[in-house]
């Protein structure tokens, strides 16, 4: 909801706060366990009860947002729908690969396992993967502004295929290194800043998708990486088929090849990656068409309208200079 020249970096300070808790988990958990098992339980039973303690969290976490949040940014999805003001988007959006979740997962067992460290050793091993968090998603959401400055929505996509494959041969990296337990830390580390860093020029983009179904938009993103999540889990690290490293490499490949298909992404009045603005068409034109002739009339587009005219450094320095024509204000299509 913040103005398109920040919200890049709106997106990765809040993203970057949510997933530093990952980090924590990965530290705290260990602890929270030995506890438990100090006050005489026996091991099986004590990594049970330690997750009554976040799924206690968890819970009161989502009372609190059914009863104090509303469910978009447009506001209640019943009371908004019957307003008019709300409708689902007309196709799917694309997500990353969850990539984080799925090392998450793996990467304080694959430490204890691989290297024999003990188990608060590879918890703060594994903290460290999601507590970079707090500064890579905000260098991330810095970097997608400053190209679109720059570039426009162009300068977003193509940083965002720019860091997401470098992600991808860090993941490789890592892999290959397992040899070695100070470079598969430092490799770790700074692969785990790719990988935040390209979650935040995701999320770049996301927002200038639809404005109507923007929270619609956002939740089929991170759904999608989640779901995402899943699958790399039981593709590359269930069961006994593939070695862990072996796993982390074939992911580093799966992330490049998923990340391909950016150069397909198009907005007509901005461009894509490969290819220029459709002529004639503004964004007023592009936000509009996710509203009939009569929404329009009633002023139901207002926010649209608004956030088109916002939205024109995403044309490139060129265009935010006042170079080439803005967009006009008319209301139809």
């Amino acid at each position: 909801m913040f103005s398109s020249n920040k919200v890049g970096l709106a997106n990765g300070y809040a993203g970057g706060w949510g997933n530093l808790g990952g980090g924590i988990v990965q530290l705290l958990m260990p602890l929270v366990y030995q506890a438990i098992l100090k006050a005489g339980s026996t091991p099986f039973t004590a990594w049970r009860l330690a997750f009554f303690i976040p799924a206690l969290m968890q819970s009161c976490s989502a009372i609190a947002v059914l009863a104090f949040r509303q469910d978009m940014p447009d506001g209640n999805y019943r009371s908004c729908t019957r307003a008019g003001r709300c409708r689902r988007p007309a196709s799917a959006a694309c997500s990353a690969t969850g990539v984080e979740l799925t090392v998450n997962n793996n990467i304080a067992q694959y430490f204890f396992d691989l290297f024999g460290v003990n188990l608060q050793t590879a918890g703060l091993i594994a903290a460290s993967f999601g507590m970079v968090n707090l500064n890579s998603r905000p260098i991330g959401g810095s970097m997608s502004d400053g190209l679109s400055r720059r570039f426009g929505m162009r300068g977003r996509l193509w940083g965002l295929w720019a860091i997401q494959t470098i992600e991808g041969v860090l993941c490789i990296v890592l892999g290959l290194v397992s040899g070695s337990f100070a470079a598969s830390v430092s490799v770790m580390i700074l692969f785990s800043l790719f990988v935040q860093a390209a979650e935040s020029l995701t999320f770049g983009v996301v927002p200038f998708v639809s404005r109507r179904a923007l929270g619609l938009v956002n939740g089929m993103t991170s759904g999608g990486g989640s779901v995402g999540a899943v699958l790399t889990q039981l593709i590359f690290f269930h069961g006994s088929k593939y070695r862990t490293e072996t796993g982390i490499m074939y992911m580093g490949v799966m992330i490049i090849a998923c990340t391909l298909p950016t150069v397909l992404i198009y907005f007509p009045q901005r461009g894509g990656m490969l290819a220029g603005p459709r002529p004639g068409v503004t964004a007023e034109d592009y936000y509009n068409r996710e509203w009939t002739a009569e929404e329009r009339d009633k002023g139901y587009n207002t926010g649209s309208v608004r956030f088109a005219e916002n939205s024109v450094r995403e044309g490139g320095r060129s265009v935010a200079l006042g170079t080439q024509p803005m967009e006009s204000s008319r209301g139809d299509v």
